[in-house]
Order: structure tokens, then C-alpha cells, then sequence
């Protein structure tokens, strides 16, 4: 069965495989509401306090990660024709390590335990490694070798990256500290982190979603053939200057990287944005509004981040920390992956409906599945959120209407979810027994 030019949906795993990481990924964010609520302005005084650790990790692994986990556990059978084996084991396993996982890690950082951080490095080590070697068999088998992925096996490599260097880091909580390049190593794994997983895979992902869901123009072929590979070598020369023995070289190489990647992250949101522009249905939907929110944001952040670049004074600073990862992680990686799961999520169950269903019973249309209203009222919240975010860290006290606004959007957010599949559970029961049955 296929529904879209070059999407196959002959593969595509049970409902329960995407959706027990989609719903429990606003519960992450949360706690992450909640905890900027409790420590309000000294959460803030540092980006190496330990609630801030912990918040960073549970949006970045937890709200971020869970989502995209769940959603290339779904997408490779459908974009690249190769299923992950045993995909019902596989998410199963995943998520036994990765929820734990991600709590011991939050709260070792947040209590300075070592305990709780030693078991969330094993677990999320352990998840990781077989979600990294899972997707990494099934991106190998797969009979395409188009730009989606591609991009998706530099992201999977960036994931890998990223995890050791979390670990290499974990590890000075966890045990005694032996790190003496700290702040380098963090720069780099969060770079990796940011960058390389979420940024590639969100730039991978819109070549198929934006044009398919939007309504949008495809991208230029130029720039979707050579701007992840561009992206990832820039992150590993940025890497490599690690390694050099003179300062002011090392400082020069890692600004001509850094900025060159602003520049590549900076020409995919803007052509995104001309491309949403040039859409043939001239309606705005709320996917299509929170994609042109987070380009914005992008565009901002990678004008502040290039302006640490050149003024490496200011990057010391931790009201410029703070401001450039609101601006990314809640501005722009949230963002998109909250407009894309309105799409996913309605999608995916009017599908799986569609096939039990057919023929049996009228199928709930997506609208129906997701209403309009609900996802407006969270998506209103959450552009209320963000600015406030940004602005509290100039002004700290703001941390408080900022993580109460945060926090109702993402129940909201939960909410939605939970409805969505309330009406999947309740149509499915109208499948014959003997069918297909839901998970």
C-alpha cells in the first residue's frame, strides 16, 4: 500500500511501537516546567548548576529525544522501505531503559548523586547502543540511498557521538573527576547533540514531511544533496581543532567552522521559510505556523551564536547560555517537533484505523482525530512561553511565567495526545475479532 510518491506504508510498525514514546515525551517536559518553577531564578545563575543539568537533559533526552526515537522507529519502513527488526521488541526495550534511564540521569545531576547518574549512564548507554545498532542495520538495508537517508545515517552518527561524549562527561559525577577539558568537551557535546541528532535529523526529516504535509515546493537538489554531508564534516573539523597544539589557529578553525555551519542551518531556514511561502494552500494550519515559529527562532539563534563566535567575551556569559538554548531547544527543536507530531500522530491512527476498519465502519477523519481548537490553545501557549524564556535570562525572575506558560502548554500538549488516541482505542474496538487487533 502506498499513499504518497515514494512512501511505502507496507512495513510500517504496530501504533503502540511510535506512540509510547510520543506519549509519554510532553511528561518529561514537564517535570523540566515543574523544576524551573521550584528553583525559579537560581536555576538560571549557571548553565553548570545542577538543575540545570538535569532540565537540559530532560528536554534534550527526554522531550526531544523520546520523540524522534519514536518517530524513526516509524519512518524508516515508510522513507527508506527497511524496518527495524523486531520492531515491537526493539521499542519495548528501548523504553524500559530510557525512561529509568533518563530519570537517574536527571536527578543525579540534580540531587549530586552518584548512584542515580552511574545507573542512568548504564541504562541510557545500554538503550542508545541498541537503538544506534538497530537503526543503523536498518538505514544499511535499506534499497534507497535518497537525501532523507543519508540524513538520517549522519544523525544516527551524530547520535552515537554525542552519547559517548555524555558518557565521557557523566562519568566525572558519577565516579571521581578526571576531566580536565570540561568546557570544551561540553561544547562539543552539546554541539554534537543540538547540531548534529537533532538538527540533521529535523533538516533530513523536512525534505519528506514539509513538502508532503505542508503542501510546499520540494527543496533544491542542491541543497539536499550537499547539506547534511556540508553540516557533518564541519561538526568533525570543528571537533578536530580540539586537537590542535596552537591556540590561535585552533581559535581560528573553530570560528571558520561554526560559522560556516550557522550559515548551512541558516540556508535551510530560510529556504524553508520561502518554500512555506510559495505552498499552494494558502490556509495556514498549526503545523505550518509552529514550522515558521522555529525557523524563526533558528534564524535568531544562529545569529547569537555566530555573534559568540566573534566576540568569544560575550559566550562567557551565562545570559548568553541561557538565551541561546531557549532559543534553540524550546524555540526551534520543540517547536518543529511539536507541529510535526500534529501531523504524525492524526495521521498514523486514521492509517492504522484505515486498515482494520475498512469497509466495517466509517473511519474519523484527522480533523476529527485531532481538533483544531485543542491544538491552537496549546500552540498559543507555547509562542506565549518562549519570548518570556528568552527574556528571563535577562531577567531571572521571568523564569517563573515563563515555566508556568511551558508547563500548561505541554499538559495541553498531553492532553491533545491522549485524546487522539482515546479515539483510536474506541474505533478499533469496531475491528472483528478476528482482524487485526489494537496494541
Amino acid at each position: 500500500m502506498s499513499l504518497e510518491p515514494g512512501l511505502s506504508f507496507d512495513q510500517a510498525p504496530p501504533i503502540s511501537v511510535p506512540f509510547r514514546f510520543f506519549l509519554s515525551a510532553p511528561l518529561f517536559a514537564l517535570l523540566a516546567a515543574l523544576l524551573a518553577l521550584w528553583y525559579g531564578p537560581a536555576l538560571i545563575s549557571s548553565r553548570w548548576q545542577p538543575p540545570a543539568l538535569a532540565l537540559a537533559h530532560l528536554m534534550s533526552v527526554g522531550f526531544l529525544g523520546f520523540v524522534m526515537v519514536g518517530a524513526m522507529m516509524q519512518m524508516l519502513p515508510v522513507v527508506a522501505g527497511a524496518p527495524v527488526a523486531r520492531p515491537v521488541g526493539v521499542a519495548r526495550a528501548l523504553y524500559l531503559l530510557l525512561l529509568p534511564g533518563v530519570l537517574s540521569l536527571a536527578g543525579g545531576f540534580l540531587f549530586a548523586a552518584q548512584w542515580p547518574m552511574r545507573l542512568g549512564m548504564a541504562l541510557l548507554g545500554a538503550g542508545f547502543l541498541i537503538f544506534v545498532v538497530a537503526v543503523g542495520s536498518s538505514l544499511r538495508r535499506a534499497p534507497s540511498r535518497n537525501p532523507v537517508v543519508l540524513g538520517m545515517h549522519l544523525a544516527v552518527a551524530a547520535l552515537a557521538v554525542t552519547v559517548a561524549l555524555g558518557l565521557t562527561l557523566a562519568s566525572n559525577y558519577g565516579w571521581e573527576w578526571w576531566l580536565t577539558g570540561r568546557v570544551q568537551l561540553a561544547n562539543l557535546h552539546l554541539a554534537w547533540g543540538l547540531l548534529g541528532w537533532v538538527g540533521l535529523l529535523v533538516i533530513s526529516v523536512a525534505y519528506q514531511v514539509v513538502p508532503m504535509f505542508q503542501l510546499t515546493p520540494v527543496y533544491p537538489k542542491l541543497l539536499t544533496r550537499w547539506l547534511g554531508m556540508s553540516l557533518f564534516a564541519l561538526l568533525l573539523l570543528w571537533s578536530a581543532t580540539l586537537l590542535m597544539q596552537d591556540a590561535a589557529a585552533q581559535g581560528r578553525a573553530a570560528l571558520i567552522a561554526g560559522l560556516l555551519a550557522a550559515a548551512g542551518f541558516g540556508t535551510f531556514a530560510a529556504i524553508t521559510l520561502r518554500l512555506q511561502w510559495l505552498r499552494r494552500r494558502k490556509v495556514s494550519d498549526v503545523t505550518l505556523l509552529f514550522w515558521r515559529f522555529g525557523m524563526a527562532c533558528l534564524l535568531l539563534a544562529l545569529l547569537l551564536g555566530a555573534a559568540g563566535q566573534v566576540l568569544p567575551a560575550s559566550a562567557q556569559l551565562q545570559i548568553y547560555n541561557f538565551a541561546l538554548a531557549f532559543l534553540f531547544i524550546a524555540g526551534f527543536a520543540v517547536s518543529v517537533v511539536n507541529g510535526m507530531l500534529y501531523k504524525i500522530v492524526p495521521f498514523l491512527i486514521w492509517f492504522h484505523l484505515q486498515s482494520q476498519l475498512m469497509g466495517m465502519a466509517k473511519v474519523p477523519n484527522m480533523k476529527q482525530i485531532m481538533p483544531e481548537k485543542g491544538m491552537r490553545r496549546q500552540m498559543r501557549l507555547h509562542f506565549a512561553a518562549v519570548p518570556v524564556l528568552v527574556l528571563s535570562a535577562f531577567c531571572p525572575p521571568l523564569i517563573y511565567p515563563a515555566a508556568l506558560l511551558f508547563g500548561v502548554s505541554m499538559t495541553y500538549l498531553e492532553i491533545n495526545l491522549l485524546s487522539a488516541f482515546r479515539i483510536y482505542r474506541q474505533s478499533a474496538k469496531l475491528a472483528p475479532q478476528t482482524g487485526p487487533q489494537p496494541t
